[in-house]
């Protein structure tokens, strides 16, 4: 008798694991798990999405062609050179589709974005996990574990669940050490809450340069997070390959309109830019303090810090007491972080509360 059996290498996918939404006892908390803005979304947005209920009736633009041409306007980057899909997570796995499959490699780095390894496997081909540099990208771990059969380098910048940023010249050099053959992915989900200066390059690499894939999302600082828009901008010869397996009608037509509102608001994006650096800044001095208790702060230019506890207090401990606390934070045992806990920054009061309720479990 014989029976039905997936790929083995769909059985080898450990599923993604989200930050969770509720308590044991479903007590209403603040929620600091997935990295949404706490401000929630901008009006625009939200009234542009209320608005597209009476099209309900309608496919949406399969071309998505209003939102490319405003992505185009807002970041100066042609049109016909983007690609969209539900959240950027979407565009990740199309990278992965359109140029990897079994016998080839797909290389990202120690504690990188949990989709990376998901997207790899999904195609059949073999992820390979280059070393970090202290919970940061190492470029050249990475290039040393380049083969003939590598063909997609993923790297987020900043890092996610590390929140560690590299530098341009890190990523320029990054680039020019890989093959023509290997598609290199940026991946800049949270590149909105980056200062000016900090700006890795990454678009006019994706302009000038036939290998490089550029995504984003609206999930994070733009607050669209359940309306599942992302975009990438590359070669339009990457960029056709990755139509070609896209699902047609990927995001309706209310998320579209909520993402092209939430370009123009300009003052929402600057002041959640401003408050979560003065409050990451502040978030990260309370748990250095710490040290004396084995608490140690990453450094982070993205909308969460990842907490390290090396001493006698575990992450898990804590993470079960901020949740009794009213605080939910993401525990990372399954991407080998059992000792950290990557907290969002929330409101002054979520974040100045949280770090109260910290000093409290740890004894300091």
């Amino acid at each position: 008798m014989t029976t039905l059996v997936a790929k083995p290498w769909i059985l080898d996918i450990a599923p993604y694991v989200p930050g969770r939404s509720t308590t044991d006892d479903g007590r209403k908390v603040a929620k600091l798990s997935s990295n949404e803005n706490p401000f929630g979304t901008p009006d625009v947005a939200r009234a542009a999405y209320v608005e597209s209920a009476m099209m309900l009736e309608r496919y949406p633009d399969a071309s998505a062609a209003d939102l490319r041409d405003a992505l185009s306007a807002h970041y100066g980057v042609e049109a016909d050179r983007i690609i969209y899909g539900t959240g950027s997570d979407e565009v990740l796995h199309l990278a992965a589709g359109a140029f990897a499959g079994q016998g080839d490699e797909i290389i990202y780095v120690r504690y990188g974005f949990a989709v990376y390894d998901i997207a790899a496997r999904r195609v059949g081909a073999t992820p390979v996990v280059a070393p970090d540099r202290d919970y940061a990208t190492d470029v050249d771990a990475i290039l040393a574990r380049v083969t003939d059969r590598t063909r997609v380098v993923f790297v987020a910048n900043p890092n996610n669940p590390t929140g560690t940023h590299t530098a341009r010249s890190e990523i320029a050099r990054l680039h020019a050490g890989l093959p023509r053959d290997v598609l290199l992915v940026l991946d800049q989900a949270y590149t909105e809450y980056l200062n000016p200066e900090d700006d890795d390059g990454g678009l006019e690499l994706a302009r000038t340069q036939p290998n490089v894939l550029v995504t984003r999302t609206f999930s994070k600082i733009f607050g669209l997070a359940s309306a599942r828009v992302g975009w990438g901008y590359a070669a339009p010869e990457v960029i056709d390959a990755m139509h070609r397996i896209r699902a047609p009608f990927s995001f309706p037509i209310g998320s579209q309109k909520a993402a092209i509102a939430a370009l123009g608001a300009a003052d929402f994006v600057e002041h959640s830019r401003a408050h979560n650096a003065e409050w990451r800044g502040w978030f990260a001095e309370q748990v250095n303090a710490m040290g004396n208790k084995g608490l140690r702060a990453v450094p982070s230019k993205a909308n969460f810090v990842l907490v390290l506890f090396e001493g006698d207090v575990s992450a898990e401990t804590a993470y079960k007491g901020l949740m009794a606390a009213g605080y939910i934070v993401r525990w990372l045992p399954g991407q080998g972080l059992p000792h950290g806990l990557r907290i969002t920054i929330g409101t002054e009061e979520e974040i100045t509360g949280l770090a109260a309720a910290l000093r409290a479990i740890v004894g300091a």
